[in-house]
């Protein structure tokens, strides 16, 4: 099956940084496939999302989406290809749900931007898709933290991708509503055929819902793979350095995290 992304010994430093921002990171996404990145902060997470979409050129290795390398593809052409859903973004306009979906269909305009009725059809099925066409005439500043998440899930499947790059979406909402995101996500998946990129700190969520994971640390790769073979104690002690215990929930790791112990004194 084709690579929707590929990165291959990608490696980046930033002008005047003391070490690489990623070093010798690989990793793999083809359709109907959910791939998680998870590392503490610092550990190069935003770096590789920022190779994956072209916005910065490997020192070393290949970053490629469609076999084509990321930093070729016009912004226009990509945004036909890869849907993104960024980790902020302040809306500064009064808008309405649908008007805040049509964004979305900007790859696809016309020179002079005008909409045309499979434009719209787009937006219909996008808002279905994220259980948002209720809210289609709603003014953005109504909605609740998971209403305006999968208005922006929805913006980015008007676009029509293949890809779908979340970056760290569940920040901010609450337990009922970061779940609906990830079953959201985990549903395009299955039904739209979609290969899914997401940067998370969320642990336990990437290794219930994703089907591969890569953890970095420090900018190297520590561990990809199955969940099962990256979310070790061993690793996730080791990573993030704090004392866990790893429990075991539908095949899948799930971590709980210890008080660190009291020191004694005699």
């Amino acid at each position: 099956m084709n690579s929707l992304l590929q990165l291959s010994g990608v490696s980046y430093h930033y002008p005047g940084a003391a070490s690489d921002a990623l070093q010798g990171v690989s990793l793999a996404i083809a359709p109907r496939q959910f791939h998680a990145v998870l590392g503490p902060n610092g550990s190069g997470k935003t770096t590789l999302v920022r190779i994956a979409l072209g916005g910065l050129t490997p020192l070393v290795g290949r970053a490629d989406v469609i076999d084509r390398p990321a930093s070729h593809w016009p912004r226009q052409d990509l945004a036909r290809v890869v849907g993104v859903v960024p980790q902020r973004e302040d809306n500064l306009f009064p808008q309405r749900v649908r008007e805040t979906v049509l964004l979305g269909r900007y790859p696809h305009l016309s020179l002079w931007g005008r909409e045309r009725a499979e434009d719209h059809d787009a937006v219909d099925r996008a808002l279905a898709a994220c259980d948002a066409l209720h809210l289609a005439d709603r003014w953005l500043w109504t909605l609740s933290g998971g209403e305006y998440q999968r208005v922006r899930v929805a913006r980015a499947l008007a676009q029509e991708p293949k890809l779908l790059v979340l970056d760290e979406p569940g920040m901010s909402l609450d337990l009922k509503h970061e779940m609906g995101l990830f079953e959201l996500v985990l549903g395009l998946v299955k039904t739209e055929g979609l290969g899914v990129l997401m940067i998370t700190h969320d642990l336990n969520l990437a290794a219930r819902f994703a089907d591969s994971l890569l953890l970095l640390s420090e900018g190297r790769p520590v561990a990809s793979g199955a969940p099962a073979d990256v979310l070790t104690q061993e690793i996730v002690q080791n990573v993030f350095s704090w004392p866990v215990m790893m429990q075991t929930i539908d095949g899948r790791p799930q971590m709980i995290p210890l008080r660190q112990p009291k020191e004694t004194h005699a």
